[in-house]
């Protein structure tokens, strides 16, 4: 739980040389709501979403397994001030804090306060153009199935 809780954390930080660093309000802006693809240093990846109110919900998967775990933290994991955004979760004695760098107007690299190699890159996700590639695959398909009936003779 807690490392699903640092992997949800860390879509809120971020190191790259050609990035733009984001103060805190910039960065839930930026974030929340949205939905994010996103794959680790240590090899972990998933899909999720930060929401305003500081919840997290999505997926993970652990570097070299098969299994894609769902994961949901409640309100108030992210808390964003003005000088900081933070993860609390309960059972850890501290509250891990993070830095966010836009990388373009999609992704972004979030990675813990004051240790830039513990990263992860995140990339926006539209669900919607999916499901218009899924049809648009079908209808292509139903084309060609249209075509070869009328092309093949009838018995």
């Amino acid at each position: 739980m807690v490392r699903i809780a640092v992997l949800g954390l860390t879509m809120l930080a971020a190191t790259s040389a050609f990035a733009q660093e984001l103060a805190p309000d910039q960065a839930r802006v930026f974030i929340a709501g949205k939905l994010f693809a996103y794959d680790c240093f240590d090899g972990t990846s998933g899909i999720g979403r930060i929401f305003a109110d500081g919840s997290i919900i999505g997926t993970i998967q652990a570097p070299g397994s098969n299994t894609l775990r769902f994961a949901h933290l409640p309100p108030g994991t992210i808390r964003v001030t003005h000088t900081s955004m933070c993860a609390h979760l309960s059972g850890l004695p501290i509250d891990p804090c993070f830095r966010v760098e836009k990388i373009d107007y999609h992704s972004f690299r979030g990675s813990i306060a004051g240790l830039s190699f513990a990263y992860c890159d995140f990339h926006q996700r539209n669900p919607r153009a999916a499901l218009t590639r899924r049809e648009s695959t079908r209808e292509r398909a139903r084309e060609s199935a249209s075509a070869l009936s009328v092309q093949q003779p009838a018995p």
